[in-house]
């Protein structure tokens, strides 16, 4: 098969999403992208994440066009295309319904950044203008509000986040999450302080050589 190992952690990964509570059922899809072949490696349609094998897995372009395999690719390929089309730095895509993140994205509301660890996706995490799901408007959406940042949040839909590799990829999501649910927190009891723009700077610096997977 194509993209043996990249296979692999699609599978091992989507079970770490379901396994952390980050989200359910078939709630999301992971893609790696391979820039020398131009293959896209993404999880399948409607199957879900502790179900899924490496077979299972869709090989195709950023195009669209299947390369391997006998499922349907997941209905969010496109999204997961413009990324790697628009983004050099980011070689793998993951797309969830976090509780938190998803709770800001009905909002229509940004994450701000109340907590340093937001930094992971380069501050405050812009909301995109809604359009249906699996539509290349959503993907275009995405994208642009996506742009200096590693996440976006999708209007009343979940969260989208990309990193140079999945376990980065991953990192991102589960951080982002957890700065939601703190945001979230604070502002049921009081107002919380947002870090300034200076002070995002010197974290910017900071981060680029800290909380990296190698």
């Amino acid at each position: 098969m194509l993209m043996n190992e990249e296979r692999k952690l699609l599978v091992e990964y989507g079970n770490r999403l379901f396994e952390s509570n980050l989200t359910k059922g078939t709630g999301g899809n992971l893609s790696i992208y391979d820039r020398k072949t131009g293959y896209m490696a993404i999880t399948p349609s409607g199957i879900e994440f502790h179900k899924t094998h490496t077979e299972d897995i869709v090989i195709l372009t950023l195009d669209g066009k299947v390369i391997e395999g006998d499922k349907k690719p997941s209905s969010e390929w496109q999204m997961h295309a413009n990324v790697y089309k628009n983004r050099e730095d980011i070689n793998s895509v993951i797309h969830a319904h976090t509780l938190f993140a998803s709770i800001f994205a009905c909002l229509r509301e940004s994450i701000l950044p109340s907590h340093y660890m937001l930094e992971v996706a380069g501050g405050e995490v812009r909301c995109a203008e809604y359009a249906t799901f699996g539509s290349k408007e959503l993907a275009d959406n995405a994208i642009k509000s996506m742009e200096g940042r590693k996440a976006v949040l999708l209007a009343n839909h979940g969260i989208l986040a990309g990193e140079k590799d999945i376990a980065n990829a991953f990192n991102v999501i589960d951080e982002v999450e957890y700065c939601a649910n703190v945001y979230y927190r604070a502002r049921s009891i009081g107002k919380p302080y947002i870090i300034d723009d200076e002070e995002l700077k010197v974290l910017e610096k900071k981060f680029e050589n800290y909380g990296q997977i190698k």
